[in-house]
């Protein structure tokens, strides 16, 4: 069973033949800079397992040998390789799989780097959508 995604404008898919070793969400300075958010969840598993099946994903040398590739056309994010730190491994942007939902973290890695609000995130109010177009969902309005 294919575990598929890809970029938001279809122009990168991807294909995976199994299910990622591990999920984490990375709170690290590099991953908020290149997402543009506060942290990004990731899939792990042997490259092996990684296939491109439309288009090609550029690459950024993000720091040291760490190289992100992106959609050239939307800017997505995909995935990361690093064959110093993860030989051997590849890193997908778990957010870009089609189901984003199918493999949950086990785990936040690089806490010392998270925003310092991150940890108070369950505390803020919550919306179904966008604020003013629903309750939120604690049922206060």
């Amino acid at each position: 069973m294919a575990i598929l995604g890809g970029c938001q404008c279809g122009e990168v898919r991807y294909e995976l033949s199994a299910p990622p070793d591990r999920v984490a969400v990375c709170h690290c300075r590099d991953c908020q800079k290149s997402s543009g958010a506060p942290m990004v969840a990731w899939a792990v598993m042997p490259k092996e397992v990684f296939r491109i099946t439309r288009g090609e994903a550029r690459a950024v040398n993000s720091s040291g040998d760490s190289f992100r590739y992106f959609c050239g056309a939307c800017g997505t994010g995909l995935y990361y390789i690093n064959e110093t730190f993860l030989p051997g491994l590849i890193d997908v942007q778990a957010m870009t799989l089609d189901d984003p939902g199918a493999f949950s973290p086990g785990a936040q890695v690089q806490l010392a780097e998270a925003a310092p609000w991150a940890a108070r995130l369950h505390e803020i109010p919550a919306f179904a959508r966008y604020p003013g177009m629903d309750a939120p969902e604690s049922g206060e309005s």
